[in-house]
């Protein structure tokens, strides 16, 4: 069984920065994990993701370039680093594991869940 827990979401302003952590508990040796978000009124888009095997990273065009997934192995941590944000921004924030390890950017590839966390944009 695998549990994820999410942090670092909050209130911030346009162009501030933040960084989100994915802690893992549980067996998430091999698992690529990745981070989704889900706005009001509007369903759960692919962010980014990180693959285990060979920590290879993928992004959804619209964040590529701001926003930067990496993980720390000893901490059992994925981190979702993201800069110059705006409204556009504001949206609960979900990280999830692929015991395939694919990185896919589809979230009926991911076995589990955090509850996410949210992230407001005010401009």
């Amino acid at each position: 069984q695998v549990q994820l827990a999410e942090s670092g979401g909050g209130l911030v302003r346009a162009g501030d920065s933040l960084t989100l952590s994915c802690r893992a508990s549980g067996h998430t040796a091999g698992y690529a994990t990745g981070w989704f978000r889900q706005a009001p009124g509007k369903g759960r888009e692919f962010v980014a993701s990180i693959r285990w095997s060979d920590s290879r990273t993928y992004y959804a065009t619209s964040v590529q370039g701001r926003f930067t997934i990496s993980r720390d192995n000893a901490k059992n941590t994925v981190y979702l680093q993201m800069n110059s944000l705006n409204s556009g921004h504001t949206a609960v924030y979900y990280c999830a594991t692929d015991s395939f390890d694919s990185g896919s950017f589809a979230s009926a590839d991911y076995d589990y869940w955090g509850q996410g966390t949210q992230v407001t944009v005010s401009s």
